[in-house]
């Protein structure tokens, strides 16, 4: 019992030092850029807007947004690889490489190409849909009856389906003349970030990590293995469709805001399982955490940059990340 109190402080206090890393990380962002501002301007913007003050609007319009936007998407992928590396039981998962940010590329591809000027709302939902599309391909190609989501099966699926999906919807975007709008989505970034987008993404983000929160118990014990999981009564089927479609819908709405954005749904969970254990009612809100503060730290990095890529900054972290995974073996969670 004692061991247990100790251990529920332990993770207390290292997610209110997350948070504060977070939100310490997040005046910074705002400060630098390529004017500095000191903190009693943001202050002072925030609570005395003037419409005529341009660093006013520097500061409400543009960075403010820009962050927040940074930081739900990181909440959103991290959330989203969590829960499929638990669902799959593989270690390497994570929404762009299972073809959930393709599909949803490739959906908004078809979008901007017969609805150009659509709201923002229809891009979240033709986003879900191709995540949807995507994603569920690569799940079917692989797995198998005899041992479920086989980590390299699932891998070099996803890696052809992506790579499909990419070329159409750059063939798309070849036919139609979109080509600035699809390499803005396939660069990703959250330069473009407005209020509109944070507005409706926020809540659909919040609503879906709320469902898997009271999901953990379940997804904890999900991801011990489905035997297990149905011997102690649960009904894996429709755990396992749940979960999926509510971690599709974050990689949806993520790809509609920055475009693609790899490797964060990889990385942050791995990080998080060493801090904390494998118990997803500590996982999902660290890995939430962690994920926001790594896309914010990525941006602010991009942006000193001189605006360089996001995506890439993330990969350069990444792609080692990820070869050091394949070089264990690819080993299931």
């Amino acid at each position: 019992m004692r061991r247990k109190q100790i251990s529920h402080l332990n993770f207390s206090i290292q997610l209110l030092v997350a948070i504060i890393v977070l939100c310490v990380l997040f005046v910074l962002s705002v400060i630098l850029g390529e004017s500095r501002v000191h903190i009693a301007t943001i202050i002072e913007a925030i609570l005395h807007y003037d419409a005529t003050n341009q660093i006013h609007n520097v500061i409400a319009e543009i960075r403010i947004p820009r962050n927040i936007g940074a930081v739900l998407v990181g909440i959103a992928l991290a959330t989203a690889g969590a829960v499929i590396q638990g669902v799959t039981k593989n270690g390497l998962a994570d929404p762009s490489l299972i073809g959930l940010n393709a599909g949803a590329a490739f959906a908004l591809a078809i979008t901007f190409a017969f609805y150009p000027g659509v709201p923002f709302l229809i891009l979240i939902f033709a986003g879900f849909i191709g995540a949807v599309f995507g994603g569920m391909t690569v799940l079917m190609i692989g797995s198998s009856r005899r041992d479920g989501f086989h980590p390299m099966r699932l891998i070099l699926a996803g890696a052809a389906v992506s790579a499909l999906l990419t070329a159409l919807s750059q063939g798309i975007a070849l036919i139609f003349r979109l080509n600035q709008s699809i390499n803005f989505w396939s660069a990703g970034g959250v330069s473009g970030t407005n209020w509109q987008q944070v507005s409706i993404s926020a809540p659909i983000i919040f609503c879906a990590i709320i469902l898997l929160v009271l999901m953990s118990r379940q997804l904890t014990i999900l991801s011990l293995g489905d035997a297990l999981a149905s011997g102690l009564g649960q009904n894996v089927k429709s755990i396992r469709l749940v979960s999926l479609l509510l971690t599709m819908l974050l990689a949806g709405i993520s790809v509609a805001m920055v475009g693609q954005i790899a490797f964060v749904g990889l990385i942050v969970p791995h990080i998080v399982r060493f801090l904390v254990g494998t118990d997803y009612v500590k996982v999902l809100p660290m890995s939430a955490i962690l994920g926001g503060t790594l896309v914010l730290a990525a941006d602010v990095i991009a942006r000193m940059l001189g605006e360089a890529p996001m995506s890439a900054i993330i990969s350069f972290i990444g792609v080692p990340y990820f070869l050091y995974l394949i070089r264990k073996g690819g080993r299931t969670i």
